[in-house]
């Protein structure tokens, strides 16, 4: 976290655009006290007009004389120019140098009502082939920072339904239905987030059944599901499919047609469908590329997972340029970014490589999938300490900000709540009233930082 996060506190840290708001500055301890006796000198700088004694016709500069409120805080209104961030620098005289710089952050009016959430579209349990159990992996991935995630096991959807189960009512932790799917014909993975039944298990037999046989309680988020079919009668309603798909090649028509019926029931069930890790090598590149540039080109998916699953160049290097090329070429796809993780510890080391941040009107799985499909997203790449982020210009220059000035904040508050939960797991009942205290505080927080 950055140094002066320590010392002080500044909000709103993202405001509309030109329009006027009141921003506190707040110290954060006798070290960083203000001298209430004392004018302070306020010059707000907008990054992107560069350095003032240079290019001195620039606009969006702003200089302020405030003195401490009866609190001891710098407050001040003012209305930020454009969109991007602005330096706001304090003296203690006006021809001092600057004793601190703070961020704040103005955006457009399209994003009126938008907040940051950080999550995962795409992990594993033990009930797939993770290591921990869901409501392990849950409580994690909360202490990791996140607002929300899916837990998408292999063939299976009913895990993503226990923790759900398990965490209700007690912490604002966003844990959304999801599944990967792997159906008869079809090597390409899918990922089918938030949908309200499995698609998996429309195909029997299915290893979704091992919870509870076909029990609507375990493939479905509101009792209702289409009726499974045998897997002789799938086969042979794809293979007819199979004919009008244009690809040379047998499998891909079979694969490209289960692709395509999938993505039908995505939309059926008000999921959003993901297109993951087409580079991911298992001895050999997981999908012919000619064939991932077929499927990106006519995309039977929502999003496109252009981080995660892997640490390495080639895996992630390779899906973003195929990302970049193809926006290029007029083929522009939502992105997301999941670890595809299969441990939720740091003793994993894919655990943490990746994320997404969605620009949401409220955490809530159907507000997420309209968001990512609008494009209100960009995929972080954590593998190293320093972050690469992959998505629109516009996006990547706010989620930076967002990653230098307000997670790090929002991450402390998770990682006490990642905790308790852990403590609830191991069957401490204190931990549920703690819990149940906890709920509300990152709400709270998004609240004083977001004046949208």
């Amino acid at each position: 976290m950055k140094a002066v996060l320590y010392n002080y506190d500044i909000y709103p840290k993202v405001v509309l655009s030109d329009t006027e708001n009141k921003i506190t500055v707040q110290p954060l301890g006798a070290h960083s006290e203000f001298d209430k006796n004392k004018e302070y000198t306020v010059k707000i700088f907008k990054v992107d007009q560069s350095n003032p004694s240079v290019y001195p016709e620039r606009s969006g500069r702003i200089s302020l004389t405030v003195k401490p409120d009866e609190r001891g805080c710098l407050v001040f209104s003012t209305a930020l120019e454009g969109e991007g961030e602005h330096f706001i620098n304090l003296y203690d005289a006006p021809d001092a140098r600057q004793f601190c710089t703070l961020s704040v952050y103005s955006l457009a009016h399209d994003m009126k009502g938008r907040i940051p959430l950080r999550g995962d579209l795409h992990m594993h349990t033990c009930r797939s082939d993770g290591r921990e159990g869901p409501t392990s992996v849950a409580a994690n991935y909360r202490g990791h920072g996140y607002d929300f995630f899916t837990i998408s096991d292999h063939r299976r959807f009913y895990p993503s339904l226990e923790a759900i189960e398990f965490y209700k009512d007690i912490t604002d932790f966003n844990i959304v239905p999801g599944e990967e799917i792997h159906l008869p014909l079809n090597d390409v993975h899918y990922v089918n987030f938030g949908g309200t039944y499995s698609i998996n298990a429309l195909v029997k037999p299915s290893a979704n059944e091992e919870k509870a046989g076909d029990d609507l309680k375990y493939r479905s988020t509101d009792g209702s599901a289409p009726i499974p079919m045998e897997r002789e009668e799938f086969i042979e309603m794809i293979k007819e499919r199979a004919k009008s798909v244009p690809r040379e090649n047998e499998s891909e028509r079979l694969s490209y047609a289960v692709l395509e019926w999938i993505y039908e029931h995505i939309r059926l069930n008000k999921g959003l469908g993901i297109f993951p890790h087409p580079y991911w090598l298992c001895q050999m590149m997981q999908l012919p590329e000619d064939y991932t540039e077929f499927i990106y080109e006519n995309s039977p998916f929502d999003a496109f997972e252009v981080l995660g699953g892997e640490n390495i160049f080639s895996h992630n290097g390779f899906q973003t340029g195929l990302y970049y090329e193809m926006k290029a070429k007029g083929f522009d796809r939502p992105v997301v970014g999941s670890t595809d993780s299969h441990g939720s510890t740091e003793h994993n080391r894919n655990a943490l490589i990746c994320s997404t941040i969605v620009f949401a009107k409220e955490n809530e799985r159907f507000e997420i999938i309209d968001a990512i499909k609008n494009k209100y997203s960009v995929a972080v790449d954590t593998i190293s300490s320093e972050y690469r982020l992959v998505g629109d210009f516009r996006w990547i220059k706010y989620a930076s900000f967002l990653m230098e000035n307000y997670f790090p904040l929002h991450d402390l508050a998770c990682e006490a709540e990642g905790y308790y939960m852990n403590r609830y797991v191991a069957g401490d009942q204190r931990a549920k009233n703690v819990l149940k205290e906890m709920k509300g505080q990152i709400p709270e927080m998004q609240k004083k930082y977001f004046a949208l």
